[in-house]
Order: structure tokens, then C-alpha cells, then sequence
């Protein structure tokens, strides 16, 4: 049985999450795990911690047909261009809302790959907003606090509203 998305405010969304010491078995049948929720919502990237485990775990796929997964461990960004691009992003945590949020165009993330190796690889666009919003995740922030306090304040109030209507 696969692992639901944790609902907001629940505290581990807000912690940060652990460094992976190796990549195990174990951690490659959760990588297969986050990616058939990714894939159930359907959604860009999962991380970890929005189906409560409190690792540094992510998996991206914003490739047409699916399938085409990055799994990554530890990510962290080495650079992020000045160019800015704006994306509606939205989280399976807080369902029903949404806010367009700017981040960098391109990153450079560096990451623990599938085989347990130290991988730097260039993200643009789409995938490199994804990868941000899940390394965003890992160290315990949702992309509403991005906005202002006033917008997330707004934005948080709309979803509680929805969630009382289902």
C-alpha cells in the first residue's frame, strides 16, 4: 500500500529533514514508493517528509511521458542563475490552492544518484523549479512562505475553507 501526502500543518512539513547516510535497499523501495505518488496525483517532485518521512529524499519527473524519475539524496543547490521564473505551484499537503511563486530559471544541485554516487546535474525551467520546491521541503518551508505574509495568510485560510467543504 502506498503512503498518503500528510496533511499541513503537520510538524514534520515544517522540521528539517536528516541527511541520507548511504543509499540502501531500503531507501530505493521508498524512491519507488514517492514516485508512484508522484505519479498518482499526478505532481512534478515529491519529498519525503510530505508523506512523513523525515529524510532527505526527492524525486523529480517533469518529462512528458513519465517515467523518466531523478532520484536524489541530500540535494542541494551548488548555483542558482539570477534569471527568475515564475510557476504556479501547489502542494498535495495543502490541497485546493495554489500561488505562482519566482525562483531561480536554472539550478545546480548536487546529490546522492541510485547507485550511491555524488552526482552535480544542471536543471532548468520546469524541472529546476520542481527540484527547488523539493529541496524546499527537505529543509522544513512549503513554497507559501515564499509569499507575503499577508498572501500566505490569505492563501492558508482559502485551503482551510476547502477542507471544510469535503
Amino acid at each position: 500500500m502506498t503512503r498518503a501526502c500528510i496533511p499541513w500543518p503537520h510538524p514534520v512539513l515544517r522540521t528539517p529533514a536528516a541527511d541520507v547516510p548511504a543509499i540502501t535497499d531500503e531507501i530505493r523501495a521508498l524512491w519507488a514508493e514517492m514516485v508512484e505518488v508522484m505519479d498518482a496525483m499526478p505532481g512534478y517532485g515529491l519529498a519525503a517528509v510530505q508523506i512523513g518521512v523525515p529524510l532527505r529524499l526527492a524525486v523529480v519527473d517533469c518529462s512528458d511521458q513519465r517515467g523518466q524519475a531523478i532520484l536524489m539524496a541530500n540535494p542541494e543547490i551548488l548555483h542558482a542563475s539570477g534569471v527568475l521564473r515564475e510557476h504556479e505551484e501547489a502542494s498535495p499537503n495543502l490541497p485546493g490552492v495554489s500561488a505562482v511563486i519566482k525562483r531561480p530559471r536554472a539550478v545546480t544541485v548536487r546529490y546522492l544518484n541510485e547507485q550511491g554516487q555524488i552526482e552535480d546535474r544542471d536543471f532548468v525551467n520546469l524541472w529546476a523549479t520542481s527540484v527547488q520546491h523539493q529541496i524546499d521541503h527537505l529543509a522544513g518551508r512549503m513554497y507559501f512562505d515564499r509569499l507575503s505574509p499577508l498572501k500566505r495568510k490569505m492563501l492558508i485560510a482559502k485551503a482551510e475553507k476547502a477542507r471544510k467543504r469535503t
